[in-house]
């Protein structure tokens, strides 16, 4: 994923629903409570880790049993201590108090909550990168340093590749064809990391990796559930079984759904937006807009998926009068630059969503040549009397304009094909006039007829036309 460009617009849930999500999650008000029963008493380590003789006290509070019970304890330590929910006192002594940061959990801001929440991201995200603790102490050299080489594990390395997964099912979050909320199968995920673009069919030696990753992405998604990060269904156990072994009852390989399924939370979808952010990507949210002029919102949505910029658009239009904002729209709409068809693309949407108070602004540019075609359109959608007939100019213009902002939106797609197809079957001199329309992109246009129209000499001759078209405008 490149920090390049911009990821599609994502919408977020409310701060204070967020807030209340982030408060609500397992590992969050563990560490809360764990500061809360912080006094004078408490001692750390060394390290700041809770003393072993207190890890017991400390599971019992917080409702912990099991074999894992001390773990939990001081991994939830751990998180109150790197939030600032607790503090350090003396480090010699071992002494502790409650932290500043711990108000902000009662009676700070949304925003205050999830700043907190952020920084217990932070620290699982650490904790899951870290191979298992048992593969940690056999690689200890006699000196205490762990030797990473026999572990076959670079910190570095395995930090960035859990950023890039979790950065791809972002994007396969928020990306309109996306999966949106819905869960992402485990090997999907891995493979997206892993398998080479264009390699059809992945090689054995690609195949192994995809297998080892969604393993060690298996004990990373069971980390990170407890922040609030993901919600995971983990890999089924049977498939971790010896070959030699029967399994327990039949088991259906067809199941995806046993390999591992994980998807955002809404909280999740937050936090990985704000370290794209701050790994300096360009991760807009919907609304963003909103108080901006209509430039701004056209040239905006340009490059947002049609829901998307509808939402978006919505959003900047419930801010408006109806009139004004038509107005405002149809003046940003106005150019001759590349981006030009693209934003009466989105103004023609927008102005969808506007009810009939819009009229007059509609029919002051009826005589505009860029504006005019889609105001008759607008008009006569809306069975407006007294709309007048384009002139066949204005037709080919209009036309003209639309394929070139389809074009710039979808690139060569299905539905571009299907509109350049129809064009041609419905207008037999369509390329023998075309070739004349004075627009910046009648070439562009012709020479993407072209390449998408099926027929041979239908093609043909549109190629031609855009030669014709580009010697007529000097090219």
């Amino acid at each position: 994923m490149s920090d390049s460009s911009p990821l599609p617009p994502v919408r977020l849930h409310p701060e204070a629903e967020l807030a209340r999500a982030a408060l609500s999650t397992p590992l969050l008000s563990r560490a809360a409570r764990l500061a809360r029963w912080a006094g004078p008493e408490t001692r750390v380590d060394a390290g700041g880790g809770l003393a072993e003789e207190q890890l017991p006290a400390a599971a019992e509070l917080l409702g912990l049993a099991g074999d894992d019970a001390a773990a939990y304890a001081a991994e939830a330590w751990r998180v109150a201590l790197d939030t600032g929910l607790v503090e350090i006192v003396d480090e010699e002594a071992g002494t502790v108090r409650t932290g500043e940061e711990l108000k902000l959990l009662t009676g700070g801001s949304p925003r205050d909550v999830l700043t907190v929440w952020l920084a217990a991201l932070d620290t699982v995200l650490a904790d899951a990168a870290v191979p298992d603790l048992d593969d940690l102490v056999d690689a200890l050299d006699d000196g205490g340093e762990v030797d990473f080489a026999s572990l076959d594990w670079d910190p570095q390395a395995e930090a960035e590749f859990l950023d890039g997964v979790l950065g791809n099912l972002y994007l396969l979050t928020v990306s309109e064809d996306g999966a949106g909320d819905g869960p992402v199968p485990l090997p999907a995920l891995a493979a997206s990391m892993l398998v080479p673009d264009g390699m059809g069919e992945p090689s054995d030696d690609v195949l192994e990796q995809v297998s080892d990753a969604m393993m060690r992405l298996d004990d990373q998604f069971r980390t990170l559930e407890p922040v609030g990060l993901v919600a995971y269904r983990p890999v089924d156990e049977a498939l971790m079984a010896d070959a030699d072994e029967e399994p327990a009852a039949p088991v259906d390989d067809t199941d995806v759904s046993r390999y591992g399924m994980v998807r955002l939370t809404p909280l999740g979808v937050y936090g990985i937006r704000a370290r794209l952010l701050d790994a300096g990507f360009d991760a807009p949210v919907v609304g963003d807009l909103a108080d901006k002029g209509a430039d701004a919102l056209l040239d905006g949505t340009a490059r947002f998926g049609r829901s998307a910029a509808r939402a978006e658009t919505e959003q900047w239009l419930v801010r408006r009068e109806p009139l004004d904002a038509a107005r405002e729209l149809l003046a940003a709409a106005r150019g001759a630059d590349a981006g030009a068809p693209l934003r009466r693309l989105r103004c023609q949407q927008a102005l969808s969503l506007v009810g009939a108070e819009a009229e007059p602004a509609l029919r002051e540019v009826l005589d505009d040549p860029e504006l005019g075609g889609l105001a008759r359109v607008w008009l006569s959608e809306r069975g407006a009397s007294g709309v007048p007939a384009p002139s066949e100019d204005m037709v080919f213009w209009l036309t003209v304009d639309t394929l070139a902002a389809q074009l710039a939106a979808e690139g060569n797609s299905e539905e571009l094909q299907a509109l350049v197809e129809g064009l041609a079957a419905q207008h037999s001199g369509f390329f023998a006039a075309a070739w004349r329309v004075g627009h910046p992109a009648t070439a562009e246009v012709l020479d993407a007829m072209g390449r998408l129209h099926p027929d041979k000499k239908v093609a043909k001759e549109a190629r031609k036309a855009a030669f014709k078209a580009r010697s007529q405008q000097g090219g």
